[in-house]
């Protein structure tokens, strides 16, 4: 962005200090100051040895005999600011028009990212959304940006909650195949079993017994176990669907049963994995490290979550060779990576550079979220509740919506608000549900999106304009207040793509989008458009085709559909 204004700042400090100098240029948080500003002044000052100021004055004069540079000014101890002419800056807009094409995927190896990871016999809790369309949001703009990705939904279909859940099934169940129980019938079979054993403990005997047996091949307990793991896959497609949300792997932890003995074989060599209580196995680090023993078997040889990561580390890393690894959890599994990542350092293994993308608790003030208890409060009830929602809001706005199809926008705008309301958030907070800001028209949520959307779509149609954001030379000499933060607004697009990526923060591009929203708002208030006179109209409706794409495509990255009429 930029790039003349770029090569002149270099050449000046070429020319000046006798240095070479990567000059950056970057948005302004406000129009008022400029379309483009730079800090190098404040920032080379020192190696300079000149006053920051006395350095931006250098820099303002060079630029101010630069073709498309219509006014300079320095600001406070050393900023320069730069306004371009109406043809300079309608140019920059190419950058944007690039950002909205997908990059051919390259031949470099994968970015795995892994995320959601559902249990086996359980139904997505409303907590699951969070990891689930963080993880298809920073997929999809990864994989709009050129790289390779694979999205791995790493699944809990392994551990002694299936022997718990052989015996109540045979304890208790209705005679019916699993094939033909429902996943909620399944899950009242789990509940069912831990409520039991609290009054009777030997039923924890007898499911770790069970599991052991599963784990040894027991052909009854492997075709029980089979079924459930297919029962609980369909239930989960419905699902994942209505999120506009979807896998290349779906390998649970089961796939490493075979994989976890020759592990745990290479750390005892090593002297990585020591005997611990009672005959267990742990890794100890350095007490540098304030890591507690990491602990990879149990005393009666059973393995654990632990060792199936390892050994999916490892699998990972021999067939991929990625490039990234991504795991999005919720914060309390932060010490079970740094753990994870520890041992795997201590075994002398080569990683590539690995992220647990942590995010805060979905946090629902009325209600429990314990599977163990039987309350969990279901994401597909949540969906319904939100589209049941949606469908109120819009015959409460009869008025103003307008519709063919009320319930399909009702599931675009419900779901859809869910899904932003997540993604419009910093991952790194706890996320406070609350359907009234989720559902609003006005604010940083789906809707506003929507309606904006359909807005611009709205204008287009009258406008019998097809579509096409090409900006050609015939343009008018100045650009008003309004069409400046307009196009400053869509100039901020690839930036947010790209700082999303880097960050895995996908609220970057949310927020960027919703600014756009204001400013285009503010500008089909302020200017005339389609009744302009014929120059400003053409740039008018190429600026409202362009921010309709823009709204289009960064929607659908953060997996938004957006109604064409609303």
């Amino acid at each position: 962005m930029f790039a003349r204004l770029s090569l002149a700042a270099n050449t000046t400090f070429a020319r000046a200090y006798g240095r070479e100098e990567s000059v950056s240029w970057r948005l302004p948080d406000s129009s008022e100051h400029g379309d483009a500003t730079t800090t190098i002044a404040l920032s080379a000052a020192k190696t300079i040895g000149k006053p920051p100021r006395e350095i931006a004055e250098t820099l303002a004069a060079d630029l101010r005999g630069v073709e498309g540079v219509m006014k300079v000014e320095v600001a406070g101890a050393g900023y320069v600011n730069v306004w371009l002419t109406s043809v300079a800056l309608v140019d920059e807009l190419d950058e944007t028009t690039k950002a909205l094409n997908k990059k051919p995927a390259s031949k470099d190896p994968p970015v795995i990212v892994e995320y959601s990871q559902p249990n086996i016999a359980k139904p997505l809790g409303a907590h699951h959304i969070v990891g689930t369309v963080l993880g298809q949001a920073l997929s999809n703009v990864y994989e709009h940006m050129g790289f390779p990705v694979l999205r791995w939904n790493y699944i809990g279909d392994w551990g002694t909650q299936f022997g718990k859940l052989a015996v109540a099934f045979e304890k208790w169940g209705s005679g019916k195949p699993v094939l033909q129980y429902t996943l909620d019938e399944l899950l009242d079979l789990y509940v069912k079993f831990n409520a039991e054993a609290e009054n009777d403990p030997s039923l924890d005997s007898e499911g770790r017994e069970a599991f052991r047996k599963l784990e040894q091949g027991d052909k009854e307990l492997r075709a029980f176990w089979q079924d459930v793991v297919s029962v609980t896959k369909s239930s989960l497609a419905d699902i994942y669907e209505r999120l506009h949300v979807k896998f290349d792997l779906d390998l649970g932890e089961s796939f490493y049963e075979d994989k976890m003995e020759s592990i745990l074989n290479e750390g005892k060599k090593k002297g990585v994995f020591v005997e611990g209580e009672e005959g267990s196995l742990i890794a100890q680090f350095a007490p540098e490290t304030n890591l507690p023993p990491y602990l990879v078997q149990k005393k009666d040889g059973a393995t654990l979550y632990s060792t199936r990561d390892l050994a999916q580390m490892r699998y990972r890393i021999d067939t991929y060779n990625p490039q990234e690894i991504l795991i999005l959890t919720d914060i309390a599994q932060k010490l079970h990576f740094e753990q994870l990542v520890a041992t795997c350092q201590l075994l002398g293994w080569t990683l590539p550079p690995f992220e647990n993308v942590l995010f805060g608790r979905m946090r629902f003030a009325d209600r429990s979220m314990s599977t163990r208890k039987g309350n969990i409060l279901k994401l597909e009830h949540v969906l319904d509740e939100a589209v049941s929602r949606a469908r109120e809001v819009i015959r409460t706005h009869r008025d103003t919506i307008d519709t063919r199809d009320e319930d399909a926008l009702a599931e675009m705008m419900g779901v859809g608000s869910l899904v932003y309301g997540v993604l419009s958030q910093n991952r790194k907070q706890d996320l406070v549900f609350d359907w009234d800001k989720m559902l609003s028209f006005e604010g940083n949520s789906a809707p506003y999106l929507m309606y904006t959307h359909a807005r611009a779509c709205s204008v287009l149609r009258k406008g019998e304009h097809k579509g096409d954001f090409t900006f050609g030379k015939n343009l008018p000499e100045s650009l008003s207040s309004a069409e400046r933060s307009l196009i400053q607004a869509l100039l901020a697009f690839p930036n947010a793509l790209e700082e999303s990526r880097k960050t895995a923060m996908p609220h970057i591009l949310a927020n960027a989008l919703f600014a756009l929203c204001q400013a285009f708002n503010h500008f089909y208030h302020t200017e005339a458009i389609l009744k302009a006179e014929a120059k400003l109209k053409e740039l008018r409706l190429a600026l409202t085709a362009l921010t309709a794409q823009v709204l289009r495509t960064g929607s659908s990255l953060l997996t938004l559909v957006l109604p064409d009429q609303m």
